[in-house]
């Protein structure tokens, strides 16, 4: 998606820098910050398709910018130097995409975005309108409705949720919706990513999250829509 805007906000002047010249390089439009506290604004201003965030920043972390919604609802890929998978699950329960562990490659972090930014961009299924009862799902217009209520979803949330309801009763790995929803594999993402967000779906979708009526799990195996 060649001519998109990417806020990168990362307080290291040279990873700052390395960046935000590879993704110039590939034809991105660029903003540069390099603290957490004028993120807001900045996303107001600038009007990203996708910010690449750092989680340790003066003024207001990643994760305290995630978790606070002010990144404005926009795709993020989380750039970190901590590798403890209970640091990556926060993020994601927070609200990000993607993670990228410090040290990267520039070159893996400008696939991770074009890849991001492609799932973002369109809808996930064929189908206009999925209509369960009590849950209507706008694909075209990426809308969700429980009774008459709309629900607010992340993007990878909304791809999540329309991939397992266009084929409901369908029992899918976490490795398989990695490769459908994600478009990657265990080799290159942690499965833990599907499991965040299915949590974070029941949490949004279900009147008691803890006995789901949509998204069940079939245990050793996966996740399935219950129609």
């Amino acid at each position: 998606m060649p001519g998109a805007r990417i806020l990168v906000v990362d307080d290291e002047p040279t990873v700052r820098e390395v960046v935000s010249e590879y993704l110039r390089r590939d034809g991105y439009e660029v903003c540069e910050l390099d603290r957490g506290d004028t993120v807001a604004q900045t996303v107001e201003r600038f009007r990203p398709d996708l910010v690449v965030l750092d989680v340790m920043l003066p003024g207001a972390s990643g994760m305290d910018l995630l978790r606070d919604g002010r990144v404005g609802g926009v795709p993020v890929i989380l750039l970190t130097a901590r590798v403890e998978e209970a640091d990556r699950i926060l993020g994601l329960e927070f609200g990000a995409d993607d993670y990228v562990t410090k040290p990267f490659s520039p070159r893996e972090l400008v696939a991770r975005v074009r890849t991001v930014l492609r799932r973002a961009k369109g809808p996930v299924a064929d189908t206009e309108t999925l209509v369960f009862d009590g849950l209507r799902v706008d694909v075209r217009a990426r809308e969700v409705m429980v009774g008459d209520q709309p629900v607010g979803l992340t993007a990878k949330e909304f791809d999540l949720l329309a991939f397992l309801a266009a084929a409901p009763r369908q029992v899918f790995s976490r490795a398989q919706l990695l490769e459908q929803v994600w478009e990657s594999s265990a080799e290159f993402q942690d499965p833990a990513t599907v499991t965040v967000h299915v949590r974070r779906l029941r949490q949004k979708l279900e009147t008691n999250p803890d006995e789901p009526r949509w998204i069940t799990t079939v245990f050793g195996v996966g996740y399935r829509f219950e129609p």
